[in-house]
């Protein structure tokens, strides 16, 4: 009896470092990771694209671990005049909080920063004319004070 226990206690502890071993090796984020968050934080349309169709199906990157929090614009209004800045400050702020949990921060913050810029410049070519010009300008202060501050 005692033998028949210690058999079926032993089998049951491997089953259960089996199925531990398991869930901590599908919990390790997908060795692309990098990689991964480089395509969705260029300063390209396409980048911006990629980020923005991943952001609207995040359950499909759950296993990456990705940041996707955001607080938009900070502190800064997230549609200045009217323009509609807050999808930029969100890549912006996926990029600056993946990369700083990443540990790669300094290496990537003026990319990042420029990606902003032209996302920002993006929305400002929906416009024409005067607002158009007013548009480029919030776009540039807002570059600048990520710049100075982010």
């Amino acid at each position: 009896m005692h033998r028949r226990l210690a058999t079926g206690l032993a089998g049951s502890a491997f089953a259960l470092v089996t199925v531990v071993g398991v869930a901590t090796a599908a919990e390790a984020a997908p060795a692309d990771k990098p990689q991964v968050l480089s395509s969705w934080t260029q300063t390209t349309a396409s980048s911006y694209n990629l980020w923005a169709a991943a952001r609207s199906n995040q359950s499909a990157w759950s296993a990456y671990g990705f940041d996707w929090s955001t607080d938009y614009c900070s502190t800064s209004p997230d549609n200045p005049f009217g323009f509609p800045f807050s999808m930029s400050c969100a890549r912006h702020d996926f990029g600056y909080r993946n990369y700083k949990a990443a540990g790669t921060f300094s290496a990537n913050k003026s990319r990042l920063d420029s990606a902003f810029y032209e996302d920002l410049k993006r929305v400002c070519n929906n416009y024409s004319g005067a607002t158009k010009t007013s548009c480029n300008s919030t776009a540039w202060t807002y570059y600048q004070a990520v710049r100075a501050f982010g």
